[in-house]
Order: structure tokens, then C-alpha cells, then sequence
């Protein structure tokens, strides 16, 4: 089993759902893909995902994913990410995780 974390830390993360409505790769990468990601009322926040290997980024605009949108900004190949995607992997690659339902841009997993 992998380390346990307390319940308090697992509150502190902000898990959302985003609405993708652009995305292209990174510049002289071809693993990273940088969307533009609609938070609802929170905004609109730029968030650069490791998955090029597997999607295209034309596959991505118009999908609603979750993302941690609490975690520090990160620098990555110039392009500052400001969330992160959860999705899930295996040996056939990443699956996105979409809800079961539409529901708006800015819902909070719980």
C-alpha cells in the first residue's frame, strides 16, 4: 500500500470540473500540451498537461475534466501551468475522467 494521507489533507486539494476551449501543443515539446481551461466563476486559467503521447489536442476542445486548480503555479518549457488534469493511466496510456452528467464549468468534486 502506498503511504496514507489524513483525511485533512485530502480536503485541502480543490478538485473542479473545467471546460476545455483551446488547446495546442508546446513549443519544441512533444509530450506537453497547453490548454486554456474555463473554470466558470473562477475564470479562465492556462494548465499544461504531460498527455500529447496519447491525445491531440484538437480531441481535447470542448471536454469538461477534472483538475486540482489550488496547487502553486509551475513553470513547464516557458509556459506558466496554473492547475493540473486528473486522469487515469495503464499500459494502454491516460483515460480522461469526464462526469456521468453535464454540469457546469467550476463544480467541485467531493
Amino acid at each position: 500500500m502506498e503511504d496514507q494521507i489524513s483525511y485533512e489533507d485530502f480536503a485541502k486539494l480543490d478538485i473542479r470540473i473545467g471546460l476545455i476551449v483551446a488547446a495546442e501543443m508546446v513549443p519544441d515539446t512533444d509530450k506537453l500540451i497547453k490548454c486554456t481551461v474555463d473554470l466558470g466563476e473562477m475564470g479562465q486559467r492556462t494548465i499544461v498537461s504531460g498527455i500529447a503521447q496519447w491525445k491531440k489536442p484538437e480531441e481535447l476542445v470542448g471536454k469538461k475534466l477534472p483538475y486540482i486548480v489550488n496547487l502553486a503555479p509551475r513553470m513547464l518549457r516557458g509556459v506558466e501551468s496554473q492547475g493540473m488534469l486528473l486522469a487515469a493511466s495503464d499500459d494502454n496510456g491516460v483515460a480522461l475522467l469526464q462526469p456521468e452528467r453535464d454540469v457546469p464549468q467550476g463544480t467541485k468534486l467531493k
